[in-house]
């Protein structure tokens, strides 16, 4: 399966971010946290270069907590500022207002001694597309500031909130990049729904999803679904229907709808907490 999704607004998009960098003092990076590396856009590092950084693990209530540590540590040890937050609950948002003006203390401290003083932080927010950033603004502004939506692609063009007198935010659109150099990037960013669903295959994707869980959380299927999970993902996706109760035509199993139950029961976190990376493994 080939993974790539890059539609002409992510290029305007990109263009947008170009032309505001020099406005911004922070850059406020949101990955997810059971990918944080392969949900990383690489053109962000060239983007933000010479700006402060701050990287959050959003939905961090679906990845493993110690795997999630490990990754902090890791981008830490990078010279970023890293945090574990759970946008949609509101875990860790508290602490994000003091984490944003320790990441700037260098610019403060600048600003303080060219006679400039209280001036607002303006940080980016950026990521993938379904990471979770308006759903991030909105809990850390305390109302609805910015569009929200479980599907790719819902915030469109940049929009400026002012969180308080210290802090401005830019929201942006998500922004994947043109070319996947690793396909394996492509097929986690696909499992947690960063790439549009209408353009993939289902039923292959759910099999890799099966592969993968098999590999690294063994018993997780048979727990959910209450079935044998064979080796071949695609029996196993027969099993998964039968066990929903997912059929066509009187009594033919619906493979295809059990693998978009397998999906979405996997990026809503019903299979349990789940880390499809590890610092470890690179």
């Amino acid at each position: 399966m080939h993974f790539q999704w890059y539609p002409g607004h992510m290029t305007k998009a990109r263009r947008m971010m170009q032309e505001n960098i020099k406005l911004i003092d922070l850059i406020i990076e949101l990955v997810d946290a059971r990918v944080p590396l392969s949900s990383r856009n690489p053109d962000i590092d060239e983007l933000g270069r010479n700006k402060a950084r701050l990287i959050l693990l959003n939905k961090a209530d679906l990845a493993e907590d110690s795997r999630s540590d490990e990754w902090i540590d890791y981008f830490r040890g990078r010279g970023y500022s890293a945090v574990k937050v759970n946008s949609k609950k509101g875990g860790g948002i508290k602490s994000i207002q003091s984490v944003i003006q320790e990441a700037c203390k260098e610019k403060t401290e600048r600003d303080r001694k060219r006679g400039i003083l209280n001036r607002p932080v303006r940080a980016m927010v950026v990521g993938i597309p379904n990471v979770g950033k308006s759903t991030f603004i909105n809990s850390l502004a305390g109302k609805a500031c910015a569009k929200t939506g479980n599907k790719p692609g819902v915030t469109k063009g940049k929009q400026w909130i002012r969180l308080n007198k210290s802090v401005e935010l830019l929201d942006t659109p998500g922004i994947l990049w043109p070319k996947f150099e690793d396909q394996s990037v492509g097929l986690k960013l696909a499992f947690i729904g960063s790439i549009k669903d209408e353009i993939l295959q289902t039923e292959e994707l759910a099999a890799e999803l099966i592969k993968f869980l098999n590999a690294g959380y063994p018993g997780v299927i048979e727990e959910k679904y209450g079935i044998e999970s064979p080796d071949d993902p695609y029996v196993c996706l027969g099993e998964i229907a039968e066990s929903r109760h997912c059929l066509v035509r009187g009594s033919e199993l619906d493979t295809e709808k059990a693998a978009s139950i397998l999906l979405d029961d996997f990026r809503g976190g019903r299979l349990g907490r789940i880390t499809l990376e590890s610092p470890e493994n690179l």
